[in-house]
């Protein structure tokens, strides 16, 4: 009889959230729900790795980070950079069951932002309808630009993620927002 070797995965276990999001993919306000995410970009024979936070009210893509690491830094800095431009207060972030996101750190940081209301979420296991939202995003970047624009070098690549989420939050009408971008929706609504 030949015994698996069982993966060690370290002593502490990981987090889980509710899933609070429930697929109610509509917000009231903005910075109410926000989804978080990762994705892989195939660049030069490696993988380099995005992660994104979108508001639900407007589908914004309020911060991002691009990694050549798919680890917790990544989502970390991604987070911190939202919270610098947002007000996370009464905020969900929702995600995956990821490691990253199941992680102790992960959870110490939404804890820390307790104090203004945040709360964490998680999708149900290996369900990734439960965070379609970004997912579609993500699609959109990679069909819209990064298979039409071949980047040559890793500024191009960083440029065109830039110019991209500029584009989709800014000018990219849905049909969902009354056919204005998310910027746009976001102002007329606040006026």
């Amino acid at each position: 009889m030949i015994r698996k070797k069982r993966r060690f995965f370290g002593k502490q276990p990981s987090v889980v959230y509710p899933n609070l999001l429930a697929r109610q993919f509509k917000a009231e306000a903005p910075n109410q729900k926000w989804v978080i995410d990762i994705t892989y970009l195939p660049f030069q024979n490696q993988f380099l790795y995005l992660s994104a936070i979108q508001d639900l009210y407007n589908n914004e893509v309020v911060a991002y980070h691009i990694s050549e690491r798919n680890d917790l830094k990544l989502v970390l800095d991604t987070l911190d950079k939202a919270k610098r431009k947002r007000n996370v207060t009464g905020s969900m972030t929702h995600s995956d069951q990821g490691f990253q996101y199941t992680s102790r750190s992960y959870n110490r940081r939404i804890e820390q932002w307790e104090q203004w209301g945040m709360v964490g979420s998680h999708s149900r296991k290996g369900n990734g309808l439960d965070n379609a939202c970004i997912e579609s995003f993500f699609s959109h970047l990679k069909t819209e630009k990064l298979y039409m624009d071949k980047c040559t070098s890793m500024d191009e690549l960083h440029q065109a993620i830039g110019q991209y989420i500029t584009f989709y939050n800014s000018e990219r009408f849905q049909k969902k927002l009354g056919y204005l971008s998310p910027i746009e929706y976001r102002e007329k609504i606040d006026a």
